[in-house]
């Protein structure tokens, strides 16, 4: 195995932290690690066509469907059948249910919120800016890797 930079092990230890933390959260609520990040998902950009769940995630149909019936049961989200056309079927989070999820988040929010004290206000556009930048290449990586084995 070639020698990673500094740099690439910080960052391979960041997303270790991640996904670990994400599967705490599952663990916790009693839901699968990709059950957590469809409410990740839903909790961010909104509802969302059952389509659109299959696309972020890189789902066949049949596994989203599956997902979103064990997010139903577990009374996170709903169904709801379009009002003019009753074939489309947009996923929600049912927000009065949302208590067990938000209190598994608190700690990493509480620990986020005292990490942002580190930074000054004009340190945090380029901090955003690197996210959205890593979130760009890891969703360009998953294609690539579906697409060709890349």
């Amino acid at each position: 195995m070639a020698h990673r930079n500094p740099g690439e092990t910080v960052f391979r230890e960041f997303v270790i932290a991640v996904l670990l933390h994400n599967e705490a959260i599952a663990d916790r609520l009693g839901l699968q690690v990709l059950d957590v990040t469809a409410l990740m998902l839903l909790e961010t950009r909104g509802a969302l066509a059952v389509g659109a769940i299959s696309e972020a995630l890189g789902l066949p149909s049949a596994s989203t469907t599956r997902l979103i019936d064990r997010l139903e049961r577990a009374g996170y989200v709903r169904r709801v059948r379009g009002e003019r056309d009753r074939r489309t079927v947009t996923v929600e989070l049912v927000e009065d249910n949302m208590a067990d999820y938000d209190a598994a988040c608190r700690a990493s929010r509480r620990h986020l919120e005292k990490l942002t004290a580190h930074y000054g206000p004009e340190q945090v556009p380029v901090l955003l800016d690197m996210f959205v930048r890593i979130a760009g290449a890891y969703r360009s990586a998953t294609q690539d890797l579906r697409e060709d084995g890349g």
